[in-house]
């Protein structure tokens, strides 16, 4: 039940030019190609035909090379969302559009997908992962590659392995019980690699059981000897620590560059009989290999081209895999869709409702070409024949944000926006820009033209306007190092900034400290501002090479306590009440851990105050991961939006008014509460993975497990299906799986989908298990009255387990059950199959 991959290795003869190509190359020209040339790319090599080879941060869209505005990129829904379709061809279909973004932007490797598992919902990068389930993740991370890699552009799978937390995240050592390992933690790893034919595999920051994963000998064993990887092993950016130890593993490339531990040390090495020079040409030969995949080689084209999109293809992608991936898990007196012929006015309300959060922090950031917000979305659908009003409800961050554009003119009056400017010690102006955001980030260059050794100072220069009224404006900035401000000309501030020890380094990109001045306008005033920061030597900042600063700004607004009160009033006035809530940067974002699943600030006495104001109260969910719900049953509805990319307003309109289905079912559970959860927090720098086999749904059942408000696989469209019969065939053999057919009835009034799941059980075996675990799972749609049949693969891993006696896979033979059903915690149907004989998995 293997598919086939549309990533073949390269043939005999491509294989002998590019062994013929290493053989030129002396062993300082090897050496240099393995390590970074700067932050986003590989060197050139002439000598091998290679030209420069560019990576890019790719989980929620294709940044490319610049941090920043400059160069927009398509902001796909999360990965978390994209799971939650369930729908392997639209993903697959989605790594085309990337594989399109990337060539445009000359982008030849992208870092992702991300395939750790949702071990607990306090993983800070939670969002950037695709499920809870081995099963789920390994499928939708496979379709992502296939559908990147046809597009001729590297996938890169990441981050192996057990790097399912942020705490400590560069030292921790996940301690991995060897079953749990290889059932659940390298299970999403194996399909990608065996079945997609994934073309690099970064390895974590972390250790896993005493060995740092970039010096791992499961790079060697298990990459390259069971599962016969023939990619590039990449290191996680400053992850590679030693010189021999990590050469000596089947690590293949350092980054970033140009510095970094081999270089210089690893020619000695080799030199010194210490590092065999043949593991140096395997790791050339593998980066050629590459290359030649990419099209990056002289003589060896790509073998595929990406798609072709316009801007609106784009867009519709985007907009129905929004929707596709939102999970309805609440709708009492069937409230949705709602009666556009109905409704007079709609109140939209909560912190997100008009700024929401449509991608995570840290290396899944882009720069969008706009965003759709839920407030702009529905304005748009309803027109004008329907009041939709607005109130921000209450204010959940602490940090000031980002100064946006209404608030900022350039000092000559040209357009929204700022200018930035670049300084020499004596002042001399390097260069300057017309810049339209106040977030920057510049990583080993300042751009063309502009030395980034002489630069000493930058300079922000803009007019702050008074866009939200009279009244106190406070203006500052965000970043490390010295900080000047100047209001109206006079001096404000003068300070220096800088993180707490242990911090890392996306924590000083993100959540850098900050420092304010209040500004008193008037109603249409305006002032000049500028802002000056001395800008970091070449070996200081928050790394090598890196420059950050922002420009923030929190306009007036009223208190928390004022501004429920006007929430209250526009829902008793309005015909349905939409509640946008959700999370914030500075408890979901890469570089930590959250410390509890509640929404933050008084979100939860919003929703219970808006719901008692008015009984037909829509509250959407705006957040990666999952969080806690106390008024779920007090409200008409909930609805789960994830991040759902740049087109969330759009998608959120048409399913609400019905226009689409809410396509998605939960690809990990949502706790009610946080008792048994899993921690993240390591105890003298190990973390151990005690809950071993039962993470998320896996854990039902158990004593120590809190019944979840929702299951794994649960969701709500605006049809009902009745399950008819489920079929299996009798027996297998030992290490071959089978088909389930699973016959459902579309009962309701409209055409729907349903995702069929297939859970497998054996309750009464002498290997322990869960409970139930997913063995597989289909898409189905139907007409209003219709029958469809899903056919469900289940694949031989799903009988199998790990024998820690012998190290390798083997069957237990008898019966297991297969549950057929809508979620996890709902299989109305049951069927028997026999597993027929045992033993160990040629697979090993």
């Amino acid at each position: 039940m293997t598919r086939q991959s549309a990533n073949p290795t390269p043939d005999t003869d491509t294989e002998a030019e590019l062994g013929r190509r290493v053989a030129t190359l002396t062993l300082e020209q090897k050496v240099r190609l393995l390590t970074g040339g700067d932050f986003w790319s590989l060197r050139p090599e002439p000598d091998a035909g290679l030209r420069r080879l560019v990576v890019s941060d790719g989980p929620a869209g294709v940044r490319g090379e610049l941090w920043d505005e400059r160069t927009p990129s398509a902001n796909v829904p999360s990965p978390t969302a994209l799971a939650a379709t369930w729908d392997e061809p639209r993903v697959e279909r989605l790594g085309g559009l990337l594989a399109h973004e990337a060539r445009a932007k000359g982008v030849d490797v992208l870092l992702a997908p991300t395939v750790n598992l949702h071990r607990t919902p306090y993983g800070g990068r939670h969002f950037e992962c695709f499920s809870e389930d081995p099963l789920l993740t390994g499928r939708i991370g496979a379709a992502y590659v296939r559908g990147v890699q046809r597009g001729g552009v590297a996938a890169t799978v990441k981050h192996f392995v057990g790097n399912d937390s942020e705490t400590q995240r560069t030292t921790v050592d996940a301690r991995i019980d060897e079953r749990v390992l290889r059932e659940l933690y390298l299970a999403p790893f194996e399909v990608i690699v065996r079945e997609a034919r994934v073309w690099a595999v970064m390895a974590a920051y972390n250790g896993v059981n005493g060995h740092s994963m970039t010096e791992s000998p499961l790079l060697r064993e298990v990459l390259h000897e069971e599962w016969g990887f023939d990619g590039v092993v990449m290191s996680d950016w400053f992850a590679t620590r030693t010189t021999e130890p990590s050469a000596r593993a089947a690590l293949d490339l350092v980054m970033p560059g140009p510095l970094g531990p081999w270089g210089e040390a690893l020619v000695t090495a080799v030199q010194e009989g210490k590092v065999d020079e043949e593991l140096v040409d395997d790791k050339v030969l593998r980066i050629l290999r590459l290359a030649a995949r990419v099209g990056a080689l002289d003589g060896l084209p790509a073998a595929t081209e990406p798609p072709a999109y316009d801007a609106a293809s784009v867009a519709g992608l985007l907009r129905e895999t929004a929707a596709a991936g939102f999970v309805l898990t609440r709708n009492e007196d069937a409230v949705l869709p709602l009666d556009r012929a109905a409704l007079r006015r709609v109140a939209v309300l909560g912190p997100n409702a008009a700024v929401a959060r449509t991608l995570g922090g840290g290396s899944a950031t882009v720069f969008p070409p706009y965003t759709v917000s839920p407030l702009a979305g529905l304005r748009a659908a309803l027109g004008d024949s329907v009041e939709v009003t607005h109130g921000v409800g209450v204010t959940p961050q602490n940090r000031t944000p980002v100064a946006g554009l209404p608030f900022l003119g350039r000092p000559d009056g040209t357009g929204d926006g700022v200018e930035v400017r670049y300084l020499a010690a004596d002042g001399t102006v390097l260069g300057s820009e017309p810049r339209a955001a106040a977030a920057y980030t510049w990583m080993g260059s300042y751009g063309p033209g502009i030395a980034s050794g002489a630069v000493a100072r930058i300079e922000v220069r803009t007019v702050l306007r008074a866009a939200a009224g009279a009244g106190r404006y406070g203006i500052g900035a965000s970043g490390l190092g010295r900080f000047r401000m100047s209001v109206a000309g006079t001096e404000v501030f003068d300070v220096q900034l800088a993180l707490p020890p242990g911090a890392d380094l996306v924590e000083g990109l993100l959540s850098p400290p900050q420092n304010l001045h209040d500004v008193e306008l008037a109603e249409g005033e305006e002032t000049e501002v500028v802002l000056v920061h001395d800008a970091p030597a070449a070996d200081e900042g928050i790394a090598a090479g890196v420059t950050a600063l922002q420009l923030n700004l929190m306009p007036p607004r009223g208190s928390d306590d004022e501004e429920i009160e006007r929430a209250v009033a526009l829902a008793r006035a309005a015909d349905v009440a939409v509640v946008v809530v959700g999370t914030t940067e500075e408890v979901e974002s890469e570089g930590f851990d959250r410390t509890g699943l509640a929404l933050p600030g008084r979100q939860d006495e919003l929703v219970r105050r808006v719901a008692a104001a008015n009984p037909r109260t829509v509250v959407v969910v705006n957040s990666g991961a999952p969080v806690l719900l106390p008024w779920a049953d007090e409200v008409a509805a909930v609805l789960l939006a994830w991040f759902p990319g740049q087109e969330f307003g759009d998608a959120l309109a048409d399913v609400l008014l019905g226009a689409a289905e809410p396509g998605g079912r939960l690809p990990t559970e949502w706790p009610a509460t946080e008792d048994g959860t899993p921690s993240t927090q390591p105890v003298d720098g190990v973390l151990r993975y005690d809950e071993g086999l039962y993470v998320g749904h896996r854990g039902q059942g158990r004593p120590d497990r809190t019944p979840p408000r929702y299951g794994f696989g649960h969701g709500l469209g605006y049809t009902s299906w009745e399950y008819v019969a489920v079929e299996a065939p009798g027996a297998v053999p030992a290490g071959e799986g089978g088909t389930v057919t699973v016959r459902v009835r579309n009962t309701g009034t409209r055409h729907g989908k349903e995702v069929v799941q297939v859970y497998a059980e054996r309750p009464d075996g002498a290997v322990e298990r869960p409970a139930r675990w997913l063995a597989g799972f289909a898409v189905v749609e139907a007409a209003a009255g219709e029958e469809a049949v899903a056919t469900v693969a289940v694949d031989a891993r799903a009988f199998r387990h790990w024998d820690t006696a012998a190290h390798a896979w083997a069957y237990e033979p008898g019966d297991f059950t297969l549950r057929a059903g809508p979620s996890s915690l709902r299989l109305p149907l049951a069927t028997r199959v026999t597993v027929a004989g045992a033993g160990g998995d040629d697979e090993r």
